[in-house]
């Protein structure tokens, strides 16, 4: 045990001195007790990179614009079949009625995702697009990689040239959902028809090459190794040496109520540990999210000193994790008081992670 305890002394020394962490170092530190040390050492390489004891949010919404979904994922609660009773599509003037509500509440952002509709045509995404830029001034952080797949299946057409007609008609950035887990053995497991980790990779990069920003997500705690947990970590990393086009990173642990696959949630040790050894290994990853949706606010708030520099979004409205049976609702309130309370300076960012106010 104490050698175990030199090893990882030596591990958590090397990332806050700026050293670049191994694979085998990450799984080590995942395997470790040594929470404590952890957060310290997370929370040392945050103060390097944001100097300032600043916590920024933004003020967003998600709208999932149909539950609609062919890809049957094990672990999702949200998605219907199209004959399904209680299947959706939004249609426009509900997309708008909900950013009008957005925007009135301070609103910079709207994260759109939905189901991978077997039956919506291209274009229903792209005059989306183009009515909410010519109805509202917001930030659109829309369309996971799975789906902008999607959308070259149905047309034929290459993924970059799809990136293309979509931020030509307003998209300015891309979430990182769909990542689940960066391995194929996982991915064949918990969702055997989304794409491969590859293909997902490939909508990314892209999109960074073509100029656009992207966040980069994990949902840890489901069936992955340790070691396919932090090769997710190396995926992303490596990624970001290639491009630079991820601005933040948020790992959310897996839901298991109602869903097909089962199983246990994470506890949170292993949140904070997941979240405290993504901070260390992606050296080159500017931000780092809280997860209130999943952990609630008072978790949130430890993560505050286990490496997260953000709280992500207020989220107006959220779909996906509440139909997995986890309701955690934090008004701009509670985040503006638990970032404070927990000895930081509150601040509303956009989604280029630009400060628009101090609290």
């Amino acid at each position: 045990m104490r050698k175990l305890g030199k090893t990882i002394a030596g591990i958590l020394e090397k990332a806050v001195a700026g050293k670049r962490l191994e694979l085998e170092e990450g799984v080590a530190l995942l395997k470790s007790d040594k929470i404590i040390l952890l957060g310290l050492a997370a929370l040392s390489v945050t103060k390097r990179l944001h100097p300032e004891p600043v916590v920024t949010f933004v003020i967003d919404r998600n709208i999932n614009y149909t539950n609609v979904c062919t890809t049957g994922c094990r672990f999702c609660a949200f998605y219907r079949s199209p004959d399904a009773p209680d299947a959706y599509v939004l249609s426009y003037d509900e997309i708008y009625d909900k950013i009008r509500e957005t925007v009135s509440c301070g609103g910079t952002q709207i994260l759109m995702q939905g189901g991978l509709h077997p039956d919506l045509p291209f274009t229903y995404y792209l005059k989306m697009l183009q009515g909410i830029k010519e109805r509202f001034e917001i930030d659109i952080h829309s369309f996971s990689p799975p789906e902008i797949a999607h959308f070259s299946k149905i047309t034929g057409l290459p993924v970059r040239e799809v990136l293309v007609r979509l931020r030509e008609a307003g998209l300015a950035s891309i979430p990182g959902g769909g990542a689940e887990i960066l391995d194929n053995r996982v991915r064949k497991y918990i969702s055997p028809d989304k794409i491969s980790w590859e293909e997902w990779m490939n909508v990314m990069t892209t999109a960074h090459e073509l100029g656009m920003k992207s966040t980069a997500t994990m949902m840890f705690g489901s069936v992955e190794t340790l070691e396919e947990r932090v090769m997710h970590l190396v995926r992303v990393r490596d990624a970001q040496d290639r491009t630079g086009g991820f601005r933040a990173f948020i790992p959310w642990s897996y839901q298991p109520l109602n869903t097909r696959l089962g199983g246990k949630t994470a506890t949170g040790v292993d949140y904070l540990k997941t979240l405290a050894v993504s901070r260390l290994m992606l050296d080159n990853v500017p931000n780092i999210q809280a997860s209130w949706v999943t952990q609630g606010a008072k978790m949130a708030q430890v993560s505050l000193n286990f490496g997260a520099n953000d709280f992500g979004g207020t989220m107006l409205e959220e779909n996906v994790v509440r139909a997995a049976g986890v309701s955690n609702r934090v008004p701009l309130d509670e985040i503006i008081n638990s970032i404070r309370d927990a000895g930081y300076t509150p601040a509303q960012r956009n989604t280029g992670y630009d400060i628009l106010k101090y609290y």
